[in-house]
């Protein structure tokens, strides 16, 4: 045998070992993570249970805390001026890679886990986006992770971040602002669906204010001359906005609630208030699409006679995809694969799914994968994830949580997160992240590279500038 022959048969052997060490290391952390199924499922549907708002999360992230003290991670609490959000750190060196956790819950989608509408009394609340999901899952892959760099002594740091509010608060901003991401090399993410998806896709830039109108109060019908409307304040301002959907962009969405219109049919109202959002898949555009509706709600308070203040609630950023660090979170989705259903379980989503007139789904499309692709113009929703991405590389996935069909934000999402549905989505979720991180740790060039794509979509002379200013947090945005 020549020496060619002996360097190409070493070399063949070292790739061997190198296959079968990494398929050891993944089959361990998937292994790992079932162990761990029912003490996640407990700490989520706990959560679930609980139901916090916005910023008033206190029981929930505090039960996160613990689980990941209990793990071996250090504890860094009250962030960025924020009660309610936490980092957990283990281990030294690079590459950072971070793990974003989520757990607020949406008001007014109170629902108990059964397939059938039936809202749990004394419940106004509910995980409708499923955050409690997304709290533990994440919390289940950041220890797995833990547990292999203690294993192996390999360098490296996992950190996670308890983010707060991603419900309109744009808790995740405020870390961003503060510089908390400033020496994290990649950071990983995942959110609750009806499918499995880890494409490098981008979401719509969103701007939101609550505008708060002031006139003056007399009586309706005795005396409505001495009376300056607030309520009229805001009807003006509406109507104004819905002229003005016409003379903007169509990818543009402009929504609104009407908070405040007054106490009595009988008293000219004295306050009002209006709370606004404004996306589009461009945040240049949201900054100038959310100075028009300012200025309809200037022209409001004039035509009618009232004063007009607003305080900007939120701010975030569209995400910026990342096709390096998303083809490493689709390998891992792929390994892990989607989720499959008992035949309890498939009774029960295919009640889910008739409630919705969508019964020819197949409650099978769980165990798919869609699709990688890369999307640059986002559409749909607006996520705090945005503003993270575009200071530090940033790849997410979906996890089928919820059965096929579900709207985010129903009473069947919280349904499906209430029970066994859930909690398998959220272990595809931690395994695919654990194995993705650990992933990036081994390979070091992959954030390196990720970087290079971040600063190449950036473009030059890019500095980050919140879209929500310099306003501080605002904790009680729920109340």
């Amino acid at each position: 045998m020549n020496k060619f022959s002996i360097l190409l048969v070493m070399l063949l052997c070292s790739m061997t070992a190198w296959s079968q060490g990494k398929k050891s290391v993944e089959k361990t952390i998937i292994q790992s993570l079932d162990q761990k199924k029912e003490n996640l499922a407990e700490v989520a549907h706990q959560i679930w249970e609980w139901a916090e708002l916005g910023y008033q999360e206190h029981q929930s992230s505090a039960l996160l805390q613990q689980t990941l003290k209990e793990a071996g991670f250090e504890i860094e609490v009250g962030v960025a001026g924020i009660p309610t959000a936490f980092i957990a750190t283990y281990g030294s060196g690079k590459p950072v890679v971070g793990i974003l956790a989520e757990y607020d819950a949406l008001p007014g989608v109170s629902q108990a886990a059964v397939p059938e509408r039936q809202v749990r009394e004394g419940h106004n609340a509910g995980h409708a986006c499923g955050h409690h999901l997304f709290g533990a899952g994440s919390s289940g892959a950041a220890i797995a992770v833990k547990e292999w760099l203690a294993s192996t002594g390999h360098e490296g740091t996992i950190r996670l971040f308890g983010c707060p509010a991603e419900e309109g608060g744009a808790g995740k901003v405020y870390l961003v602002r503060d510089g908390l991401f400033d020496d994290v090399d990649a950071v990983l993410h995942w959110h609750p669906g009806s499918m499995n998806s880890a494409s490098a896709r981008s979401s719509l830039a969103n701007k939101s204010a609550k505008f708060r109108f002031y006139g003056n109060a007399s009586h309706a019908a005795a005396s409505p001359w001495n009376g300056r409307s607030a309520l009229d304040g805001v009807e003006a301002m509406n109507y104004m906005v819905n002229l003005l959907r016409e003379h903007s962009r169509p990818e543009s969405r402009i929504h609104y609630v009407i908070t405040r219109g007054g106490e009595a049919p009988n008293v000219v109202p004295e306050f009002a208030e209006v709370y606004y959002y404004v996306r589009h898949p461009d945040m240049a555009e949201v900054r100038a699409l959310f100075e028009r509706v300012v200025k309809a709600a200037e022209g409001a308070a004039m035509g009618t006679g009232t004063k007009m203040e607003y305080e900007v609630i939120h701010g975030i950023f569209n995400v910026l995809p990342n096709k390096t660090l998303g083809e490493v979170m689709y390998s891992k989705l792929e390994q892990v694969g989607g989720v499959s259903y008992t035949p309890e379980e498939t009774a029960f989503a295919k009640k889910i799914m008739a409630s919705y007139r969508l019964s020819a789904l197949s409650p099978g499309l769980a165990n798919e994968i869609a699709p990688f692709e890369v999307v640059e113009k986002g559409s749909g929703g607006s996520t705090d994830v945005g503003d993270i991405s575009w200071v530090v590389p940033t790849a997410g996935m979906s996890a089928a949580t919820w059965v096929p069909g579900t709207s985010a934000h129903s009473w069947q999402a919280v349904a499906a997160g209430g029970m066994s549905i859930g909690h398998k989505g959220m272990l595809v979720a931690a395994k695919t992240i654990a194995l993705a991180a650990i992933e990036i740790i081994q390979n070091p060039e992959l954030a390196t590279k990720a970087k290079e794509e971040l600063l190449k979509r950036r473009g030059n002379g890019f500095s980050y500038e919140a879209l929500l200013g310099d306003r501080e947090p605002p904790l009680d945005y729920r109340k």
